[in-house]
Formats: C-alpha cells, structure tokens, sequence
C-alpha cells in the first residue's frame, strides 16, 4: 500500500469548526459548483463526481472521530482501493492544524501513471483547503 502524507497546514478556526465544515460532503457543494465539477452529488456521507476519462466517481466518510478526524474511501467506479484520513489539532484558540493521509493500494501500472502526483496532490488539497476556511 502507497502511504502519501500532506504538509501540516494551519486554519485560523476551532477544531470543532473546521470539524463540522469539513464533516458533510453537503458542505462542499458551493465549491465544487464554483470549480464545476460535472455531475456532482453530495449529502453528509457520501458524494459522485465525473472525472473526464475515468467515469462517474463517488466518495464516502467511513469514520468520524468528532473534532480529531475524519476518515474517506472510495465508493463506486473508483479503480483502485484507498483510504483518506483528515486529521486535525487544536494548538491554540482558533489556531488548528490539520493533516491527510492518503494509503491507497496502486497497480505498478498506476504508480507509474499517478505515483510522483500524489504529493502534490495531497499538499495542493491541504493548502486548498485551510485556505478557504481561512476566509
């Protein structure tokens, strides 16, 4: 299994906002509107996206730990098994920290293809959003 980690990003909110924010697929609907996502879908648990050459996509929180983590995984015409784990920690009054993880079971064929994007990918999703909940 392939364990990607982000940088730790700083959000100038509470643990248990960023929590309910981040907690609701429902949540990110005026972003990915904003983005255009094709076809997007949310409520709490779950979310379906269409990525251009892949197909219909869909997500789902499989663990929520109030105010400490939350935990994703793929849920339909995902090609490959994986697991996404938000964590946060308060370390001030509205000052939270914030870290995912990414454990995703790759093909050779696919850590060849998408292996050297994950960092990024994971950094960019990260930094997008402490910045938008640093608004």
């Amino acid at each position: 299994m392939t364990t990607v980690e982000s940088k730790i990003v700083a959000i100038r909110r509470s643990d248990e906002q960023v929590y309910s924010v981040l907690s609701s697929f429902k949540n990110f609907t005026p972003a990915v509107e904003a983005a255009k996502l094709k076809d997007w879908e949310a409520d709490d648990d779950t979310c379906k996206f269409r990525v251009d050459g892949i197909g219909l996509i869909g997500l789902k929180i499989i663990e929520r730990e109030p105010f400490k983590s939350l935990k994703i995984t793929g849920d339909e015409g995902v090609p490959f098994e994986f697991f996404i784990w938000l964590q946060f920690k308060q370390v001030a009054p509205y000052d939270t920290r914030m870290k995912i993880t990414l454990k995703a079971e790759l093909n050779m064929m696919m850590k060849m293809v998408i292996g050297s994007k994950l960092q990024v990918g994971i950094d960019t999703v990260a930094e997008t959003i402490a910045k938008a909940l640093n608004t």
